[in-house]
């Protein structure tokens, strides 16, 4: 099997095994494989096909695929992200970095790394943006920390988790809220 990851954007025709592969690193026993689970955290669902093509039709946006060729010819999906432009509460525009899902058996293999450059690649020399920004559940304090070893700082600034939208899972807690992670790049 070749090792070299490769990098595209989406098509539609991605959309099923994009939504398996970020709900296998999320939710339900498969994610506790790796380490970016929030299966004790939020029950439901995590994506759904409506916000895979949301992100691939949205204007300055990209769902980046990671993958490798396997000696049989057929590709493995290794990793996504959703990259965009997005603004700043000032209106300044900034990159997004978000539904970061890497296989929960690769996890911990580097790919997360490789992915995170790239997606920050694209926002500076592609679309000359400055900063990247994401949010996290603020008790996830260990993905949190690597993020903070990638050069992204806590900003302080909190919003609340949308309880009652099931888009966004089944919250098993009640102190759930996102903080905006911050990186200039």
């Amino acid at each position: 099997m070749t090792q070299t990851i490769q990098f595209r954007a989406a098509t539609h025709a991605d959309t099923d095994a994009l939504v398996a592969l970020v709900e296998s690193a999320y939710r339900g026993d498969a994610s506790k494989q790796g380490w970016t689970t929030e299966a004790d955290l939020l029950g439901g669902r995590r994506t759904g096909p409506d916000d895979i093509g949301a992100c691939i039709d949205r204007s300055q946006s990209l769902m980046l695929i990671a993958e490798r060729d396997l000696d049989s010819g057929a590709r493995d999906l290794l990793a996504c992200a959703h990259v965009a432009v997005d603004n700043a509460d000032d209106g300044t525009p900034t990159g997004y970095f978000g539904m970061f899902s890497v296989a929960p058996g690769l996890q911990g293999s580097g790919i997360g790394k490789t992915v995170l450059a790239e997606a920050e690649r694209i926002a500076r020399d592609d679309w000359k943006l400055t900063v990247m920004r994401m949010t996290v559940i603020d008790v996830r304090e260990e993905l949190i920390a690597f993020y903070e070893r990638r050069g992204y700082r806590r900003t302080g600034i909190l919003k609340p988790f949308p309880y009652g939208d099931a888009r966004f899972g089944q919250p098993k807690r009640d102190d759930l809220r996102f903080e905006i992670l911050e990186k200039s790049l």
